[in-house]
């Protein structure tokens, strides 16, 4: 995929942002950025203006086009945008593979908006807060860092209380349906390695698909707990469900989860999760409308 061709680098922005030409595939459309912008923010600017047509699955290369070589180059290590230029975004030829491993220490569980007010409205809402229950239990077994929003807590009310929120990480009130708020990010900013994101709450179509999308967005892999997931409508909870698994979102379940993470009959914690998982998942139905 190449950009457009023309000139680059020559004259500085003013009033603190700077001229760019944003290039993907036979697209050329100009814009700006703040002056001193670098990697991150090339991105999310080529996300605005080309989300559409961008396969979140590839891998990515920015370029930037150099008056000394006359062509693109691989954009340089460190590099802010400080004058006028052209950058193109080049999708590898060959794809992502999401193989779904889990591994603790590359692991956040996020628990969405499982709150008092939606107990009368959600299906099997009594199911969902069982294996949220034991996702918690198993989180705090082995050392997992466990993030919490709730949707305007001030109108539909706090985590249900059958919910041990115990050594959370971050529990949040949000008003934005998706859980990916400037908070959240600054908390997986401060876990080293993260790679995969277990997710599970309410509702399947609206917050939870919208979590998910996001994150995948930033290149995280996300796990969506079929079992510990569920809306007001089946209906929207099993189209969501469908739509996430085209993008490569897995759809899996709480007893998979933990022993993905244990992986092992050896592991320290093994009994321990073994004996949450006997207290086996509610015979509710969800799964046989996954």
């Amino acid at each position: 995929a190449a950009g457009a061709v023309g000139g680059g680098g020559c004259s500085p922005g003013s009033g603190g942002s700077v001229p760019v030409l944003f290039c993907f595939s036979v697209f050329a459309r100009p814009s700006s950025v703040p002056h001193g912008a670098g990697y991150e923010l090339l991105i999310q600017k080529f996300l605005n203006l080309y989300g559409d047509q961008i396969d979140l699955h590839r891998k990515f290369v920015v370029q930037l086009f150099a008056e000394e070589w006359g062509q693109y180059i691989d954009l340089p290590k460190g590099f802010v945008v400080s004058e006028r230029c052209k950058v193109r975004l080049v999708p590898l030829q060959i794809q992502m593979t999401t193989l779904g491993n889990l591994t603790p220490s590359s692991t956040v569980f996020f628990c969405c908006d499982m709150q008092e007010r939606f107990r009368p409205a959600i299906k099997y809402f009594g199911d969902i807060i069982s294996v949220g229950q034991r996702l918690l239990q198993g989180a705090r077994l082995l050392g997992i860092p466990v993030i919490v929003t709730e949707q305007y807590p001030k109108g539909l009310g706090n985590t249900v209380q059958e919910i041990d929120l115990t050594g959370a990480k971050l529990v949040l009130p949000k008003t934005k349906f998706s859980m990916v708020l400037p908070e959240v990010e600054a908390a997986l900013a401060e876990i080293p390695g993260v790679r995969s994101i277990v997710l599970f709450g309410v509702e399947t179509h609206v917050c939870i698909q919208q979590t998910a999308l996001e994150l995948i967005g930033r290149g995280l892999e996300v796990h969506i707990v079929a079992d510990a997931t569920s809306s007001r409508s089946m209906m929207d909870r099993m189209f969501a469900l469908e739509r996430l698994a085209r993008t490569g979102i897995i759809v899996t379940t709480s007893e998979a989860i933990l022993l993905q993470l244990v992986a092992d009959k050896e592991h320290p914690k093994f009994k321990e999760i073994q004996n949450l998982i006997k207290a086996s998942a509610p015979e509710s139905g969800l799964l046989s409308k996954v």
